[in-house]
């Protein structure tokens, strides 16, 4: 009987033993269950403490990474928010996780007031560790409000000024916001660099896709009653609406012309004048002969050359001069129709006046005249 009695409390003992040890291992297995985020937070970075003292940095960072997700506003302060930020940037930066590293030791630096001092000194020496290794962006927004996306991905914060952090390579900052149009920056980031943006967002237009199509909708009729009406104004066409301008260009055209003939024929009429002038001091230069002589020669006397040189050299010299004389009668009268406004016959219509003004540069005086013709 005494044995059987012994036999039960044995094994009762080890029922609850047993009980025991099943509901302490189910609690380390969930350590959240029955805690609040507070106690989970400090048991995070427990395990982060004791990994890196270790040097097992990759269980380290990966309890620091958990710490720093479950610190809630609500349930942690700001220093022990800071100090977590700060201790998995360490560990960012002894896995070269350089651009993770600089923007959570910037954070943390961000609240030095709240930190130890020890632990400010090693902070700012794993950001000087760091600083080579990546770009630094200050980025500033206009509006404040706007959602800023690095590379596609938003930064998850919104404010008017950003020192943001990059590998090296090619990047692309996008800002959007309600009622503005989007801005994009590319820019090439080179490690141990630092960089200035200012983006700004412009207010986008305030209607609809529907108020658009509305809006195309009713202008639809109006426009296409405006081309008759405008039409309605204009007069037939003539053949003779622009014939003050082609009579100005054909001015143009012919006062070049005749000047230009005109002038050949004067060059010619000295050239003439040269070989005359020689061939008459050839004759001359005897004694016996007078400077009249050849000009009552007969036809077929010696100096009958001289005569036809003579006659050529007049006549070139008066067409020349007739030519040149034309061209510049012609010259003025088209110079003169750009003064004048022909709509008064109503074969063309009313044109801007023709602008006078005086120009003056360093080296040359003149004037400058413009309209429409």
């Amino acid at each position: 009987m005494v044995c059987r009695v012994h036999l039960l409390l044995i094994l009762l003992a080890l029922g609850a033993s047993t009980g025991l040890t099943r509901e302490a291992g189910a609690e380390e297995q969930h350590p959240s269950q029955g805690r609040s985020d507070g106690s989970t937070t400090k048991d995070h970075v427990r395990r982060g403490r004791r990994a890196r003292e270790a040097g097992r940095w990759t269980d380290a960072y990966a309890a620091y990474k958990a710490a720093f997700e479950a610190a809630a506003p609500a349930s942690s302060t700001e220093r022990e928010r800071a100090e977590i930020a700060g201790e998995l940037g360490l560990c960012e930066l002894a896995l070269r996780k350089y651009r993770d590293a600089a923007e959570h030791l910037a954070w943390s630096l961000e609240q030095r007031e709240t930190l130890p001092v020890a632990l400010q000194k090693r902070l700012e020496e794993g950001q000087r560790k760091a600083a080579p290794h990546v770009a630094k962006l200050y980025l500033s927004i206009n509006p404040p409000d706007a959602e800023v996306l690095v590379d596609g991905k938003p930064i998850g914060r919104t404010a008017r000024t950003y020192a943001l952090f990059f590998e090296p390579g090619q990047h692309m900052v996008r800002a959007r916001a309600p009622g503005r149009e989007e801005a994009f920056q590319s820019f090439g980031a080179v490690a141990g660099t630092e960089y200035n943006i200012s983006m700004q967002l412009p207010r986008a237009a305030l209607s609809s896709s529907k108020e658009d199509s509305a809006a195309s909708r009713k202008e639809a009729p109006r426009a296409a009653s405006a081309s008759p009406v405008s039409h309605g104004k204009a007069r037939p066409a003539s053949p003779w609406a622009s014939w003050p301008g082609a009579l100005r260009v054909a001015g143009i055209a012919v006062t070049t012309g005749t000047v230009l003939g005109g002038g050949v024929f004067m060059i010619r009429a000295s050239k003439l004048d040269g070989d005359l002038r020689e061939r008459r001091d050839g004759l001359t230069r005897d004694s016996t002969s007078s400077s009249s002589m050849c000009w009552q020669a007969p036809p077929y006397s010696p100096c009958a050359d001289l005569v036809r040189l003579r006659d050529a050299r007049n006549l070139s010299a008066g067409v020349g001069t007739a030519l040149v004389i034309t061209g510049g009668v012609i010259g003025a009268l088209t110079a003169a129709s750009f003064f004048i406004d022909f709509s008064f016959l109503g074969l063309a219509p009313t044109q801007d006046g023709i602008h006078v003004a005086p120009m003056a540069t360093g080296r040359e005086t003149g004037v400058w005249i413009g309209g429409l013709w």
